[in-house]
């Protein structure tokens, strides 16, 4: 069987302030968002608070509309905000019972030739199991299944699934998932709390219990730990050790067990040598495929963007018995944007501009005799 791990990046709809032409320009948008977010949650508004929320509200475009042009503020009943006529915003709100409505951000479609780039890639890894990173829904997941990867010559996927996670943006793990890989049992860890009561996972940790048509049972853990996009350092490199920490306990929990054949598969955003990652690599006896001696690194020792030592973010991270079974492995990299001086890999024939990339990751796989 072939299991691979692959972050989309999404697939129909995208968040306008994540498709901009670099990271740099949408992160302090993102940034206003996540805290205005957080302060309209708080139970009351503090006077500091609201002179921090009207600050956020202009800086998103709000002064003067609900609608910016990055975020929508949904207002559905009671008063939140008032704009006089001589100009400016003030709170009226004192606390989130209030109101009621939401703070969104604004999708636009993705690029058509993004998106059947994205369908190019998922086609050549010829899988029978991908865990899947930023999908915004299993709907928009099956569609794109449904529609798009036989559109470029691939084989539909038998099964998909996605479990709503934590991230409000709209971008959940799931898995893709071939006939004879049956999704027998799935376990979520979206209500996972650390101590200070704040989710552990920025999305989910979903376990997906499978057989496979030999009759073993693999499970596979879908990750995405939270990003060093925006937040303080301290803070996004806590979040991601704690995120680190409880799926080595799940792990344990699933060895203890008597589970043999697991994955912990996604996006983990920080480098194998790291110390977020640290209760999970090297603390386990979960081992990276990246350094089986069948893996085939393409040349580059990462998996985003410049594909670099630092840039080593996606895993596939197996357990002993798995590990020992893989009899292949390998990265692709042609939906990917390759640089222009020099080109750094090949790829595919409709991928002429950085637009019209699948996404900033790679696509890792791994061959297991099971």
């Amino acid at each position: 069987m072939r299991l691979a791990a692959y972050n989309l990046e999404n697939l129909f709809d995208r968040a306008k302030a994540m498709n901009l032409d670099s990271w740099e320009e949408g992160k302090p948008i993102l940034a206003a968002f996540a805290k205005l977010n957080s302060l309209l949650g708080e139970s009351t508004y503090s006077a500091a608070n609201k002179r921090k929320m009207v600050e956020l509200m202009i800086e998103l475009g709000l002064e003067k509309s609900d609608k910016g042009p990055f975020v929508i503020l949904r207002r559905n009943h009671g008063g939140l905000v008032k704009r006089p006529r001589a100009g400016g915003l003030e709170i009226i709100a004192d606390g989130r019972a209030d109101w009621v409505g939401s703070l969104e951000l604004l999708d636009e479609p993705v690029d058509e030739n993004a998106m059947r780039n994205t369908a190019r890639v998922l086609a050549e890894l010829e899988a029978d199991v991908v865990g899947v990173i930023e999908a915004e829904n299993r709907p928009a997941l099956n569609e794109f299944n449904r529609i798009m990867i036989p559109a470029v010559g691939g084989a539909a996927f038998r099964h998909v699934m996605v479990i709503d996670g934590n991230d409000e943006r709209g971008i959940d793990v799931g898995l893709l998932c071939r006939e004879g890989f049956a999704i027998e049992t799935m376990r979520s860890h979206v209500d996972d709390r650390m101590a200070n009561g704040v989710e552990v996972f920025s999305r989910d940790c979903p376990e997906y219990h499978l057989t496979t048509p030999n009759g073993n049972r693999l499970i596979v853990m879908v990750n995405h730990f939270k990003s060093k996009g925006y937040g303080t350092v301290a803070g996004s490199n806590a979040r991601r050790k704690a995120q680190a920490q409880r799926v080595k306990e799940i792990y344990e929990g699933l060895i203890a067990q008597g589970a043999q054949f697991i994955a912990v598969a996604g996006d983990l955003n920080d480098t194998p040598d790291s110390d977020p990652l640290a209760p999970l690599i090297g603390d386990t006896t979960l081992q990276d495929a990246f350094t089986h001696s069948r893996f085939d690194n393409g040349g580059y020792p990462g998996t985003y963007d410049s594909c670099s030592e630092a840039k080593k973010i996606d895993y596939l991270l197996l357990s002993p018995q798995f590990f020992a079974k893989v009899s292949a492995g390998g990265v692709i990299r042609k939906g990917m944007w390759p640089g222009v001086r020099p080109k750094k890999w090949d790829v595919y024939e409709e991928l002429a501009d950085k637009r019209d990339a699948a996404s900033d990751h790679a696509a890792v796989w791994v061959d297991v005799d099971i």
